[in-house]
């Protein structure tokens, strides 16, 4: 292979460029940045010839070009293997009811869209640190879904340990067990008390102790990790490419993670009209792109779990590339939104015009999986119900497709509720019930959960 060409940079410029396995070792750059490529693609002239692939040849061409430094072969058979653990033979088939398109990207072992990049992200992992004596040990923290996706993803590996934080008790029943029932030894299950945005801030200081970081050689399986983003990226071009006309996305988002692969496939050419950012009651996101202020709420507790967020990881590399790939800019902005709570972006008409942001309620959100039944029998989970509530709110001349981004049984309770039957069921789920489970309890301290890495890392 020749000299490699795709470079990986820090939004916050304190990091010399990287290809792309060091990219995905490294997880968050070493100056609390997030990696993005140095120059992104054009793919545009490509679009034509890729329109008849199925999803997992795809996914080999578009990720070949950020993959640059992974043999060929090597990267078809990472691919083959991740998605041969999707339950269905599309990996992720388009469900059109009476003109509802819905991407349905839940058939993976998890039954959530974490599957379609975390299986990846796995054998990544595998590849690049293979051959190593000394263990890899990931640390990931959930607001649900990312972590029995990262779970399934590296359980059994050898070489490679996973430490997952979550919001003890704020994730659905079924996220919980999930996790817990997986009693491999490399499995490390921690609930830590407090929310999300707690174990998220953890997450984030551990890795920003460059020094532990170094010692118990830490990986980051969260979307902060660009192989995920650019998986992801690939769903949105297989989607587009399904229609002969530029299409709309409606994507539930909370993490910023999943609608900004959708504003990379569109900036490297694929035919995006616009994209609905869709958020619950914890709408830090829509406010922002309503009216360029970045400011932190109080975290709502809603039947939509995995957006329980306050504080969007991923927001990062969008401000970067907004700002122009200005670090100084992005670095003043953070530090501001850090000290006050609070920052905000020279405002016109709308922060970027492809996005349509909007916020909602539990009350729609029942009412949405009840009339999508009722009128499509189609069930939708929460999160994408969120998806279908915040697109009938715009009037879109481009045809719609709403990610729907877990299984209906992952949340059984609110489910059934708002459709007045059982309806909301999975055997895969359902045999997790009676299983044992592992998890430790943690207070929301970095040294406790330090401590507890250090004293079960390998």
């Amino acid at each position: 292979m020749g000299q490699s060409l795709m470079r990986y940079i820090s939004t916050r410029g304190g990091m010399d460029p990287v290809t792309f396995r060091d990219a995905v070792i490294i997880g968050q750059a070493p100056d609390g940045g997030l990696l993005l490529p140095e120059v992104l693609p054009d793919l545009s002239s490509d679009l034509e010839g890729w329109r008849e692939l199925a999803f997992e040849d795809l996914a080999f061409e578009v990720l070949r070009v950020f993959a640059d430094d992974i043999d060929d072969a090597v990267l078809r058979k990472i691919l083959k293997d991740a998605f041969e653990t999707f339950a269905s033979e599309d990996t992720i088939p388009l469900v059109q009811v009476n003109g509802l398109n819905v991407l349905e990207l839940f058939h993976g072992p998890t039954l959530a869209f974490k599957d379609v990049a975390l299986q990846v992200l796995g054998g990544l992992f595998e590849h690049i640190w293979g051959g190593q004596s000394a263990s890899l040990n990931i640390l990931g923290a959930t607001s649900g879904d990312t972590g029995s996706a990262a779970i399934a993803s590296v359980r059994g590996r050898p070489n490679i340990d996973i430490f997952v934080l979550f919001p003890d008790g704020r994730t659905s029943l079924m996220q919980e067990l999930q996790m817990t029932t997986v009693l491999d030894d490399n499995v490390h299950c921690l609930g830590i008390e407090g929310t999300f945005d707690d174990c998220q801030g953890l997450m984030k200081n551990i890795f920003s102790d460059l020094a532990f970081k170094e010692e118990y050689r830490l990986g980051a399986v969260n979307s902060v990790n660009w192989a995920r983003v650019v998986t992801q990226v690939v769903y949105y071009i297989y989607a587009a490419l399904r229609f002969n006309e530029p299409v709309s996305f409606s994507v539930p988002t909370g993490n910023f993670g999943n609608v900004f692969a959708g504003y990379l496939a569109r900036s490297m050419g694929a035919p995006i009209d616009r994209l609905v950012l869709a958020t619950n009651e914890n709408d830090i996101l829509a406010r922002f792109f309503e009216t360029g202020v970045y400011a932190r709420g109080v975290v709502q507790h809603t039947l939509s779990p995995s957006m329980d967020i306050q504080v969007a990881s991923n927001f990062e590399r969008f401000l970067y590339l907004y700002f122009n790939r200005d670090s100084e800019r992005l670095v003043e902005f953070l530090k501001t939104f850090s000290e006050q709570g609070s920052a905000k972006v020279d405002y016109v008409d709308s922060v970027d015009p492809l996005f349509l942001a909007t916020s909602v309620g539990e009350k729609e959100t029942v009412e949405t999986i009840k009339s999508t039944y009722a009128a499509y029998d189609y069930v939708l989970d929460p999160h994408s119900a969120v998806g279908v509530a915040a697109a009938s709110r715009f009037e879109l001349t481009s045809p719609v497709i709403s990610l729907a981004t877990a299984h209906p049984a992952k949340f059984p309770d609110a489910v059934n509720e708002a459709i007045g039957k059982d309806v909301a069921t999975h055997p895969k789920l359902e045999r997790l019930i009676s299983q044992a489970t592992r998890k430790r309890v943690l207070a929301a301290d970095e040294k406790l959960v330090k401590n507890y890495l250090a004293e079960n890392a390998r």
